[in-house]
């Protein structure tokens, strides 16, 4: 049966706001399928092409429950936000902390330099920079994804690897950063090198204290 016609009963009250409900069963799929459309649209045409019209009839889905459910399109990149950070891979834990912070900066750069994921990531960060709703989930999905990584530097203070009263969040910054930069800016090939230069530059500022709270 399509998600189109097992959804009616979704049209039927008003919804939560994008990326505030964790829906199971057939809402679930409809969410699954609506946010898969939106992740592929983003890749193919960008945000200022996303047509909720468009989504609806790619997921299977009755118009309705789309415009009722997510609103606008600012509303479906919301939820897609959410869904990508509460996807994404765990923390590694490699036993050191240059080794955790390798992992985090190969796995920023893997992100960035994937065709379809690269794509969609510029498209979001393009509706940031014209949405505050949009800039606002994108700012939640960070803090999301360094919050899940912030136990490694903890661990690496543990360990006497760094000072103890080091930041977490502004060290995984100065590691994620001149990717982005490369990424964002300047548009210039984010290599290996890039990343391991990353990760060496910012554990030495960590080692100096650079990071510590104030």
């Amino acid at each position: 049966m399509a998600l189109m016609e097992q959804e009616t009963h979704l049209t039927e009250s008003q919804p939560a706001s994008p990326g505030t409900l964790r829906p199971g069963g057939r809402t679930a799929k409809v969410r699954r399928a609506v946010l898969d459309a939106t992740q592929d649209a983003l890749a193919d045409t960008g945000f200022h092409a996303l047509n909720m019209d468009r989504i609806a009839a790619t997921a299977g889905v009755g118009k309705t429950t789309v415009y009722r459910r997510w609103g606008s399109p600012v509303g479906l990149v919301t939820d897609l936000l959410h869904d990508m950070a509460e996807q994404s891979l765990p923390a590694s834990d490699t036993g050191s902390l240059k080794g955790d912070l390798r992992t985090n900066a190969a796995l920023v750069r893997a992100t960035l330099t994937d065709a379809r994921m690269g794509a969609v990531f510029r498209a979001v960060i393009a509706a940031a920079a014209c949405d505050e709703d949009c800039a606002r989930a994108l700012a939640d999905f960070y803090r999301t994804r360094l919050g899940e990584w912030a136990p490694v530097v903890a661990k690496g203070a543990a360990r006497g690897e760094i000072p103890a009263e080091t930041d977490p969040t502004e060290l995984l910054r100065a590691v994620s950063a001149p990717l982005y930069y490369r990424f964002a800016v300047t548009r210039e090939e984010i290599t290996a090198d890039v990343a391991e230069r990353a990760v060496t530059a910012a554990l030495a500022a960590a080692r100096d204290g650079v990071f510590i709270r104030a």
